[in-house]
């Protein structure tokens, strides 16, 4: 069965992967968590938090990362006043700290057979039923994820394509969008290869398990399950940098 993929663009000032997040600590993973990535396609979709049956054919997909931008990990922590105690004989203050990553770009490559409606992904997410945020709701993206016309090698996802997803993360454009940056490494005889977080088979070399596929989102029965990734590099050449030739529009 004829296999295709999707890639998109996630950039934004700020964003945030979590996967432990438990009580007052709000954690971040370096690239976008699994759970992140099915409920961003949820929203575009429009999927309700009950629907399991469409959360279970959406996880079905193939998910490689490749991180165009390592972001700068933040930290910031909120204050809730006046929380009662549990003997009920006064109040306390509670202190949240809240993880971000700040300035990050990822290529978000999803793979799967002709079954797997990425036609409607793609579309859903160039037009969404619900806003898009990348990992909390304050979060919105700073550009489109997918262009609006790929042959205009606009920088951000190229969307549908016939290829696997290990070809499209080592042919894929560069989408850090920083000139300075880009001409400088079109000098440089060494370059800093192009972290990648793959889905991989439990037995694969290297395999190492995440627990970050969603099984349930409603709030009141959050439940997971694993999956087994493999991180590695593809190198940064000068076909990826010096595909830029317009402007994201």
């Amino acid at each position: 069965m004829p296999i295709s993929s999707l890639a998109f663009c996630l950039d934004a000032p700020l964003q945030s992967w979590g996967v432990r997040s438990r009580g007052n600590i709000r954690d971040t993973g370096r690239e976008p968590s699994k759970s992140g990535i099915i409920g961003l396609l949820a929203a575009a979709l429009g999927i309700p938090r009950d629907n399991t049956e469409s959360l279970t054919a959406l996880n079905q997909l193939r998910m490689g990362v490749r991180v165009d931008r390592e972001g700068i990990l933040e930290r910031d922590y909120q204050v809730t006043q006046d929380i009662p105690t549990t003997t009920g004989r006064g109040h306390r203050n509670s202190v949240s700290h809240r993880y971000y990553l700040a300035d990050a770009v990822f290529l978000v490559v999803l793979e799967g057979d002709e079954n797997a409606g990425l036609d409607q992904i793609e579309a859903a997410l160039r037009a969404p039923v619900w806003p898009l945020y990348l990992g909390r709701r304050a979060f919105p993206p700073a550009r489109p994820l997918i262009a609006a016309n790929p042959s205009n090698n606009a920088l951000t996802g190229i969307g549908l394509t016939h290829n696997r997803l290990d070809t499209v993360l080592t042919t894929h454009p560069w989408l850090d969008d920083r000139d300075q940056v880009r001409n400088a490494n079109l000098h440089l005889a060494t370059r800093t290869p192009l972290r990648t977080v793959v889905d991989c088979p439990a037995d694969a070399p290297d395999a190492e398990v995440r627990l970050d596929v969603p099984l349930s989102f409603q709030p009141n029965d959050r439940r997971y399950t694993a999956r087994t990734v493999r991180t590695a590099t593809v190198p940064l050449t000068d076909e990826l940098i010096t595909a830029k030739e317009t402007p994201c529009t």
